[in-house]
């Protein structure tokens, strides 16, 4: 008991004496700041290699407007006509897993007039074309629907969204390191036509209405009359 007594006076003596009940207090709160310490910084490491992740995943912005892609540079050409307007279409098979029998194909066209490029992409099953375009990368503006013949020449119709306005397409194939054509004068004519086209004066409009005033309105539109 004496010893006992000596040895807690030389405790207190040399300040380690703690209470029981405190230095677990102490331990125990401790912990639990460490817990939460670490429960705090390991979300905002987690978030922040997840961002990280995504930023390396992430396709690269694209550029408008749209340039031509070196990607496609090495694609089979085709040239002619879209509408009354000349284009180089650049289209090739889409690479992926060898398994995968899907015949996909992409590639871009070009307007030779104004250099404007539409990224096109879609399938071919047989000598059948159907594909889609876009005008910058992330929106649906148009629908082709073609067939190849035999000598390579591709040919159908090019669509709005909503399968209207059809703009007829007829492109042939061009040998490597081949020039595109020159526009034909036929072509070039009917751009040009409806600009070069004469309006109609006043009074020349005016004459028509007159020689019809004895027919009948349709439909209630009084500028719209036929005959008797």
């Amino acid at each position: 008991m004496q010893e006992s007594k000596a040895m807690k006076g030389a405790m207190r003596q040399r300040g380690w004496a703690v209470p029981r009940r405190d230095f677990l207090r102490g331990v125990v709160g401790a912990a639990a700041l460490l817990c939460a310490g670490a429960g705090a910084l390991l979300p905002t490491q987690g978030w922040a290699e997840s961002d990280a992740v995504k930023q390396l995943a992430a396709p690269p912005p694209i550029q408008l407007p749209l340039k031509p892609s070196p990607e496609f540079a090495k694609f089979p050409r085709y040239a002619g006509m879209l509408g009354a307007r000349q284009i180089v279409l650049l289209l090739g098979a889409k690479t992926g897993d060898p398994a995968d029998d899907s015949a996909g194909v992409h590639g871009e066209y070009q307007y030779t007039d104004t250099g404007e490029v539409i990224l096109i992409a879609g399938d071919r099953d047989g000598d059948t074309l159907e594909v889609e375009e876009s005008n910058d990368g992330t929106h649906i503006t148009g629908n082709w629907v073609g067939k190849f013949a035999a000598d390579g020449s591709v040919a159908g119709d090019r669509m709005n969204v909503d399968d209207s306005d059809p703009q007829p397409f007829d492109l042939k194939p061009l040998a490597a390191g081949q020039a595109v054509p020159a526009a034909s004068a036929g072509a070039s004519a009917a751009a040009g036509k409806a600009a070069a086209a004469p309006q109609p004066s006043a009074g020349s409009a005016a004459a028509p209405a007159s020689a019809t005033s004895s027919g009948h309105a349709v439909g209630g539109v009084s500028n719209l009359q036929i005959g008797e």
